[in-house]
């Protein structure tokens, strides 16, 4: 960690400011393939994008808590309740519609983990981060995935053997940290842009997520559907293509009539975004 952010020592209410602003530059991105954003609203008929505005309007007490949590090294068990806190005031503020049930337990992790590590002067990159919560709350969270309850990701786990968003988070975040990351990185440096190098990440994000969100949708068929699309856009430039958007607009459109929506790869993309603003 460079002098300079050790000096600046973010506190709670500034590592929740960055989440929240997270999930709107998430919010902001299009194309995204099945996604909601401001220009449509995907493949779903229950939400748009002012739901999501909404929604992260509701979770704008949250992340601060959960990051003064975390630097005051706070039990698993009084994360939770602010998660599930959050989560109803979600769906208070959506009309009972999930909007980021998903952010609310991976994004809130990490938050928690940047609180103690700011605290403490420790390096907030994804790998310490995830090492941190794995560290202080793993066996927790541990014992919550193996209480999954019915939700739509938990019965994906049992029905397709894959990885939900606890498993993911209990092996380390790789697609977060192994492909996401980098590949945000990679593609600012070599565009300069924003908008470019976060459509870039989310696909390189649905070549290799086991999403549930698909599976939920569209059954092992439509996560390979989504995964070797995302590749075939990889494999001939990606974003330095200079076709790139249409390609990516033929995808969403194919995505919304087949019902599919890689909502995973979207809370995936807002946790690379969080890291990314604390380096």
């Amino acid at each position: 960690m460079s002098a300079l952010k050790r000096s600046l020592r973010l506190d709670a209410a500034a590592i929740g400011a960055r989440a929240l602003d997270a999930l709107r530059a998430e919010l902001q991105l299009h194309p995204k393939p099945g996604l909601v954003s401001f220009v449509d609203s995907g493949a779903h008929d229950d939400m748009d994008a002012q739901t999501f505005v909404r929604s992260i309007a509701a979770l704008d007490e949250y992340f601060p808590a959960i990051a003064e949590a975390g630097a005051t090294t706070k039990p698993f068990a009084v994360l939770q309740r602010l998660g599930l806190d959050a989560e109803q005031k979600m769906l208070a503020a959506t009309g009972g519609v999930n909007t980021h049930r998903g952010a609310i337990f991976c994004l809130g992790l990490l938050v928690a983990a940047a609180g103690h590590a700011f605290a403490r002067g420790l390096p907030c990159d994804g790998d310490a981060l995830t090492r941190i919560a794995l560290e202080l709350w793993g066996a927790d969270i541990a014992a919550a995935a193996a209480r999954a309850g019915e939700s739509h990701g938990a019965r994906a786990v049992r029905a397709y053997g894959v990885r939900g968003a606890r498993e993911e988070f209990l092996a380390g975040l790789p697609v977060l940290n192994q492909v996401a990351l980098p590949a945000l990185k990679q593609a600012f440096r070599l565009t300069g842009c924003s908008e470019r190098a976060r459509a870039h990440a989310l696909f390189a994000i649905m070549s290799e997520l086991q999403d549930t969100n698909l599976l939920h949708r569209g059954g092992w068929e439509g996560l390979v559907y989504v995964q070797r699309a995302a590749r075939a856009f990889l494999a001939q430039g990606s974003v330095l293509h200079p076709g790139w958007r249409a390609c990516a607009l033929k995808l969403h459109g194919d995505c919304v009539a087949l019902n599919l929506s890689p909502g995973g790869a979207a809370d995936t993309l807002a946790a690379a975004i969080f890291l990314v603003s604390l380096s």
